[in-house]
């Protein structure tokens, strides 16, 4: 049997360790569909531990991390940022739910996801968003299962590729 997932908020002094989680969540994510160059520019670009530094401080930010026997196993990202495409008022975004590629199907995402949908209710959040890769059916069917629906699409750049993301949104009140 597998053991509990727990979830703790992240603070500046996990920085390190969430670039490198996300560096390696986001490339074994991503690295069979896409071209090695374009990952590692983004890589580059948005996964330092200097920008994650800066993100863990940005007001309206809360990441989460997710932890299995003590070790860190996953993450989420959860922005204060209005989405235009969205017509509702006080909604949140979650930037990011990413778990290591060993413990897919064990959970993570769940706990992950649980946690942010409560995170998103204790702050008065009416709807919760996100963008989900159009090419990403894995991601999509988990986010259709905690009842996120379809509003929109928006461009993605991953390196000198552009791509497009599907935005959906949950009424956490509905």
């Amino acid at each position: 049997m597998f053991e509990k997932i727990t979830i703790r908020n992240a603070s500046p002094e996990d920085a390190q360790l969430l670039a490198e989680l996300s560096a390696t969540t986001f490339y074994e994510s991503f690295v069979s569909f896409n071209k090695e160059e374009d990952l590692k520019s983004y890589l580059e670009q948005n996964f330092t531990t200097s920008r994650l530094e800066d993100e863990l401080k940005e007001e309206g930010t809360t990441f989460l991390l997710a932890l299995h026997n003590n070790s860190v196993v996953g993450y989420a990202k959860m922005k204060k940022q209005e989405q235009p495409d969205l017509n509702e008022e006080n909604n949140i975004e979650i930037e990011r739910i990413y778990s290591r590629k060993e413990y897919l199907g064990k959970k993570v995402g769940n706990s992950l996801m649980e946690a942010c949908l409560d995170l998103a209710r204790q702050g008065g959040y009416k709807v919760v968003w996100l963008g989900v890769w159009e090419h990403n059916p894995r991601a999509i069917s988990f986010y259709e299962k905690w009842g996120f629906e379809k509003f929109g699409t928006h461009l993605f750049l991953l390196g000198n590729d552009l791509q497009t993301d599907l935005l959906m949104k949950k009424n956490l009140y509905s």
